[in-house]
């Protein structure tokens, strides 16, 4: 971070007590959607396991046993829109790329997602630039993605939660979750609207995902701190008087202004 990450006076103790607490809610709350990618990304390593043992490649037919646990997740997770396994470029032998993907439909009804990955006629052939594949391909950690307009899924205002799937230390893919962005700031911004001054919530790139500051909205662009920095650390810190607090293990920091 370029400036100093000591506590600053002018946050006294009761507000980092509870940026802190907010913080911890905020993760707990998306701690449970990470817990579908966990299973998802649990399922898949398994099946691709198991089929490497037979001493061949994946193809699409395989990854059907994965549908039963990505039903239960989208009933059972409130937060949860869609959710399944994206394969890495050229690891099913039967197609060039692949969404094992399902989601819940405005009546609640749960779906596939089928879509064109020819590149020669859909532009979203190649899903390799978004954040949320390539956060966890290139750190190989879990990451939130977003908010964005999710035209390849939902055209929907969405978080992405994501977290890579490997095989013998190899890259696979990423199991991921959509979470609208209506819904997850329904459960953010009461939070957000006990602390005493502007806070918002933003990501490794400084992404604003939910906000109830009105200079920051949700989407747009916090730049100066290393937010990254802050999470790797897992410590709290100071930016030009703001308050950086990490949520609790989860990608994403609380940013608390002077009120």
């Amino acid at each position: 971070m370029s400036r100093s990450t000591a506590p600053s006076g002018a946050l006294t103790a009761t507000l980092d007590a509870a940026a802190e607490h907010v913080a911890a809610r905020v993760g707990d709350a998306l701690e449970t959607v990470f817990d579908a990618v966990a299973q998802t990304r649990a399922d898949t390593a398994a099946l691709l396991a198991r089929v490497a043992a037979e001493g061949r490649r994946p193809v699409t037919a395989d990854l059907a046993a994965l549908r039963p646990g990505l039903h239960l997740r989208l009933t059972r997770q409130e937060l949860v829109s869609g959710v399944g396994f994206v394969a890495a470029p050229g690891l099913l032998a039967d197609v060039p790329a692949w969404l094992e993907w399902w989601q819940t439909d405005a009546q609640g009804d749960v779906r596939p997602l089928l879509l064109d990955l020819d590149p020669r006629t859909s532009a979203y052939s190649d899903y390799t630039h978004w954040d949320w594949f390539a956060l966890p391909r290139d750190t190989g950690r879990r990451a939130v993605a977003g908010p964005y307009v999710d035209y390849l899924c939902s055209d929907e205002y969405s978080l992405t939660l994501s977290a890579p799937v490997e095989l013998a230390g190899r890259f696979q893919g990423v199991a991921a979750a959509d979470v609208y962005l209506r819904h997850f700031e329904a459960a953010a911004l009461p939070l957000l609207r006990e602390l005493p001054g502007p806070a918002r919530l933003v990501n490794a790139r400084g992404r604003v995902a939910a906000s109830a500051d009105p200079a920051r909205l949700a989407g747009s662009l916090t730049k100066g701190p290393d937010f990254a920095a802050v999470l790797e650390s897992g410590r709290a810190g100071v930016f030009d008087g703001a308050r950086l607090v990490p949520c609790q293990g989860v990608p994403l920091v609380l940013v608390v202004a002077p009120a």
